[in-house]
């Protein structure tokens, strides 16, 4: 028997999210449950995948399943597909594993030709709302299927509208609809150079088609990088009958959510337009009404729809989004999903559910996505300086935060700017997903169509930025970038400020202050803390970032990073002085110098981390980076060094390296100049004797030695370190315990673990530095040339910024497993940008890491995903209340 590649929705169920798609799966689910859906079949993600293996070619038996289950919808529907009488009209969707809004596209009316219509407008006795399905199939067909751009057809739209002085397109007549179909269908010849298809079945397939091929269109390879979706998981295509929502005063179509998803709150939330179909709603064509009208509009039908959407919430057992259709009072689900909503609100509704007792306090740590934690650790408007604002406009407000920078008019304008380091208000007469990279390196959004739940809101919300919408006075001119609001005209670098929490429009810079903390966040996270298993740390170089860090609920430091504090303006002379100097008795008296104000940082570190672990990498970074590179730069410095220009250079230059990446660093900077890494060690324990002697807190310091590659080099530096901490502790007449470990950064150190743990207390992955050893590439000059690797899908994610759990990870758990069978207490841990990386996080938790650390502000986003991992890998009962 051959393989199964289509699914009537009767023959599927939730279960079945792989195969069937999300959209799929939920259409079979609530067909099972016997709630109004409209009919029709699901193509699998594995013909998508066949798609591909077959040189993106739909094979026959694909191609034979597809006709036979039109066949079986047509029985069910008592209509022919083509037919020209009463023709039956379908839907084409994508529908991926994982929600992917906005970045596929969708057909409507598919199976209208110059015939069909005709047969429809008499079977409807309605030609106006024929030839409007007809006229919206035309364009969609065209931009999705065959790349027309969808703005040609508007322009064409709005040439007709103005003849006829109509102001929207419901205002058009008949005749009017009839004229715009013959004008498309002109346009698309000029295009293409052919009539536009009227073969229904062909229709069909190349809509199927354009499903799969935009599976991998630049924008959903840019959301998939974003949000971790794999390429593998391909996309189903949901072919669903047609039903209409344009079909007079007595129809309608909409989208909805069982509670509000900027806020949390019970309630139904979500908006509807009469006489439309599904893209008028999310495209904000027309800015629609809210769900509560419905009452008024249609009373029977809002009963209904209200009584669905709870049971539609009791099954699924979270918040759902929903589209739905009315066509002549009669009401239609078009799919539900769990809806995306905003960190604040997925907070409340995870608490919410768990107190309404429909799940528990462990199913409730995986509603949340950790990533959208930031959301909540993002900026407000200082008070005083919103009071003092005058708002020049207001919009719905569809995504919360407060963002102000200057105004781009396009994404690639946006897109540089960012890259420039400006504060970026991304302004667009509506968000399209072509947009998304613009969306992405703006700090707010501010749109002059659209909705609640237009693509700009539902996007930006997912990204947690800042989003005005729908701000319906403002006039907007794209091609000359200005905008008029408030009699007032912004051109392009104006400043604005966005308050996405109210919707405000105001034309200054307005400062923003940091966000606090409280309430269902803090019982949320408690109930992450209980169960997770990974000790989350921080990368503090501060006592200010260690004392923010904390807040958010850092048990430790995991990474201290001196060098950091020697770029401090009263210290770069000193450690320039250092660095010139020809002997080691004046290396000595400059690092004299230095000594106080090394023990004075690690003073502060320790008071604001009150005992907890504190880890401190020795210097690093190879010593040409204190140095100044031009000649002015080296001249100005020579000067107030009372050194010559020439022998400045001279050791500028001799300091000069290749590849310093690989250069005299780390442990190598120690091998060579010791008296280095004896001050370092000096500052670390004094500091700590003083902390401990003043504050009675029991520290520990940890001393981390950087770049091993050799348990000789570790032996010999450790050697230094060892012999002035215990001359110190031995004269402070005090006890205190010390570690002395190693960061793994080099994949000999991986390999040769056993080895190094004889000499190394504790391990930190540096996975940053592991990564470029690793991949053999340079984290600064990646970027140049990563983006050919995911457009060819070499590569679908930066290696640098989710851990390639492959190679690197191999190298990480090979140094894991060697380590602790030298030492089996030996403390591992993981320093570099993966520790605040959700995928990366599970990935530590699973080879049994100690701990993960993180910047401060991603220490909460680690506390949950280490917390989703424990209960993922079935160390929690999913059982337990």
């Amino acid at each position: 028997m051959s393989k199964k590649f289509v699914y009537m929705f009767s023959e599927g169920d939730a279960s079945m999210r792989e195969i069937l798609g999300g959209k799929g799966a939920n259409l079979a689910e609530m067909t099972k449950l016997g709630l109004p859906i409209p009919q029709g079949f699901t193509v699998s993600t594995e013909a998508c995948n066949e798609y591909y293996e077959k040189g993106q070619k739909i094979s026959d038996e694909i191609v034979k399943q597809i006709e036979e289950s039109l066949a079986k919808l047509e029985e069910i529907s008592g209509k022919k597909f083509g037919d020209t009488e009463n023709p039956l009209l379908v839907s084409v969707r994508s529908g991926a594993r994982a929600s992917m809004p906005g970045m596929m596209d969708t057909i409507l009316n598919l199976g209208l030709n110059d015939q069909a219509v005709e047969g429809f407008a008499k079977a409807t006795n309605n030609p106006r709302f024929a030839y409007d399905s007809y006229r919206r199939f035309i364009q969609m067909f065209s931009d999705v299927v065959m790349g027309i751009s969808k703005s040609k057809f508007e322009r064409v739209l709005d040439e007709i509208k103005e003849a006829k002085g109509a102001e929207y397109d419901t205002d058009l007549t008949a005749e009017d609809m009839k004229n715009v179909v013959a004008r498309f269908k002109e346009l698309y010849k000029e295009e293409k150079g052919e009539e536009f298809p009227q073969d229904p079945k062909t229709q069909l397939m190349e809509a199927v088609t354009a499903v799969f091929r935009s599976w991998n269109n630049p924008r959903a390879i840019v959301y998939r990088r974003m949000n971790d979706i794999p390429s593998s998981w391909g996309t189903a295509v949901n072919v669903q009958m047609m039903v209409f929502g344009n079909m007079g005063e007595t129809s309608g179509t909409g989208v909805a959510f069982t509670r509000n998803p900027a806020t949390g709150e019970k309630a139904i939330y979500g908006e509807y337009l009469i006489n439309a179909q599904g893209e008028d709603v999310v495209a904000g064509i027309r800015t629609p009404k809210p769900i509560k009208t419905l009452e008024e509009d249609m009373p029977e039908v809002y009963q209904q729809f209200v009584e669905i959407a709870n049971k539609l919430e009791n099954h699924y057992k979270d918040m759902q989004d929903m589209e739905f259709t009315i066509e002549n009072k009669k009401l239609y689900f078009l799919q539900t999903r769990n809806g995306k909503r905003t960190a604040a609100a997925a907070l409340k509704i995870a608490v919410d559910l768990v107190e309404e007792g429909l799940i528990t306090e462990e199913e409730a740590l995986l509603k949340v996505d950790p990533k959208q934690l930031d959301q909540l650790l993002h900026p407000t408007f200082d008070a005083k300086a919103l009071k003092a604002a005058k708002p020049i406009g207001r919009g719905l407000p569809a995504s919360p935060g407060a963002a102000a920078g200057r105004v781009y008019f396009t994404a690639d304008d946006a897109k540089a700017a960012k890259e420039a380091g400006e504060r970026v208000i991304l302004v667009r007469l509506e968000t399209s997903p072509e947009d998304i990279e613009g969306m992405v390196a703006a700090q707010g959004i501010l749109t002059a169509r659209g909705g609640m739940t237009s693509h700009a809101a539902v996007v930006a919300r997912g990204m947690g930025t800042c989003c005005v919408s729908g701000l319906g006075e403002i006039k907007i001119n794209e091609e000359e970038k200005y905008f008029t609001l408030g009699g007032r005209t912004f051109h392009e670098g104006d400043y604005i400020s966005l308050d996405g929490s109210t919707g405000n429009v105001y034309g200054e810079d307005i400062p923003t202050v940091e966000p606090e903390i409280s309430g269902d966040f803090a019982k949320f996270m408690g109930w992450a803390d209980k169960v997770r298993k990974l000790q989350v740390r921080t990368n503090a170089d501060t006592p200010k970032d260690a004392r923010i860090a904390v807040e958010f609920g850092a048990e430790g430091i995991g990474l201290t990073r001196t060098e950091h504090m020697f770029f401090e303006e009263d210290r770069i002379p000193k450690v320039r002085k250092m660095i010139l100097a020809k002997t080691e008795e004046e290396r000595r008296k400059a690092l004299d110098a230095l000594l106080p104000l090394q023990r004075e940082d690690f003073i502060g570190i320790y008071e604001a981390m009150e005992g907890r672990p504190v880890t401190v990498r020795l210097l690093d970074p190879p010593l040409h980076e204190f140095l100044p590179q031009a000649d002015d730069d080296i001249r100005e410095l020579a000067q107030d060094m009372g050194v010559t220009f020439e022998e400045l250079k001279a050791t500028v230059e001799s300091l000069h390296e290749f590849n310093p990446m690989m250069g005299h660093r780390g442990c190598r900077l120690a091998v060579s100049y010791p008296e280095i890494a004896e001050m370092q060690a000096r500052a670390i324990i004094e500091a700590a004797v003083i902390v401990k002697k003043n504050k009675g807190y029991d520290i520990v310091p940890e001393i981390m030695i950087p770049l091993v590659g050799d348990i000789k080099e570790l032996e010999y530096v450790k050697s230094v370190v060892v012999k002035t901490a215990d001359e110190i502790i031995k004269e402070s007449g005090i006890e205190l315990t010390y570690k002395v470990g190693t960061m793994i950064e080099i994949p000999r150190a991986a390999v040769t673990a056993d080895q190094i743990a004889k000499e190394a207390e504790f391990f930190s992955f540096g996975t940053n530095d592991l990564t470029q050893m690793t991949f053999g590439f340079s984290r600064d000059d990646a970027g140049k040339f990563l983006d050919d690797y995911y457009e060819k899908q070499i590569y679908e994610f930066d290696p640098f910024a989710k851990l390639d759990q492959t190679g690197v990870g191999a190298l990480i758990q090979i140094a894991a497993e060697k380590g602790r069978a030298t030492r089996p207490d030996i403390k591992l841990g993981i320093c570099g940008e993966h520790g605040g990386d959700p995928s990366s996080i599970e990935f530590c938790h699973r080879i049994g890491l100690n701990y993960v650390s993180c910047s401060p502000y991603r220490v909460p986003i680690a506390r949950l995903a280490a917390a989703q991992a424990a209960v993922s890998n079935g160390q929690v009962n999913l059982g337990q209340k």
